[in-house]
């Protein structure tokens, strides 16, 4: 490997790195904004904890999947799943921005890593559809151990992501214990 070859494969890690500063509506349990980074790392946690359990899953596919599905939000920054919606398109935005920032990759590398969000996006394989889930989970358990704002909308929780946790057991079970987590929060919050 040159090392131009290598100084185009460190640029991309410089770009991608912006998504330490990328924050979402998501608040740790400090109750500071949570990272897009903060999101994928957990959210790759959260898949090895149960990854004993996801017969026939390749295992480090769905781990690559985990790790650049919000990749292309390092430019322009994350979307809440409330507003999204009203954004526009949201999945071109983030696939020009992922195009765009993987373009110091060498063009088999750059192609590997947009196959993987394309077939995320369009949840076409069970690897995808378990990373579409467990993206969904991660997400509600954040908003339900963090420390939120005053008016947090919990209810949403309780909706969210709703059909990708429905395509395995597994994640059917996790879910039914989150948004028993979610109600816990919505009657805390209300005096219930």
């Amino acid at each position: 490997m040159t090392a131009a070859q290598i100084s185009d494969r460190l640029t991309f890690l410089k770009d991608a790195a912006r998504l330490k500063d990328v924050l979402r509506s998501s608040f740790t349990w400090e109750g500071r904004p949570e990272s897009t980074a903060e999101h994928s790392w957990s959210l790759c946690l959260m898949v090895l904890c149960f990854a004993d359990r996801m017969e026939g899953i390749d295992l480090l596919k769905l781990l690559r999947i985990c790790i650049i599905h919000d990749l292309g939000e390092a430019l322009n920054g994350d979307i809440p799943a409330i507003a999204q919606d009203a954004a526009g398109d949201k999945s071109a935005r983030e696939r020009a921005d992922l195009d765009t920032i993987m373009r110091p990759l060498p063009p088999a590398l750059r192609a590997e890593f947009l196959a993987l969000w394309d077939e995320y996006e369009n949840a076409t394989t069970p690897e995808a559809r378990l990373a579409k889930a467990f993206d969904k989970l991660e997400t509600i358990t954040q908003h339900n151990a963090g420390r939120n704002p005053p008016g947090f909308n919990y209810d949403f929780n309780l909706s969210y992501g709703r059909t990708y946790t429905e395509c395995s057991d597994l994640t059917k079970a996790i879910r039914r214990i989150v948004d028993d987590a979610t109600r816990g929060n919505i009657n805390r919050d209300t005096g219930c």
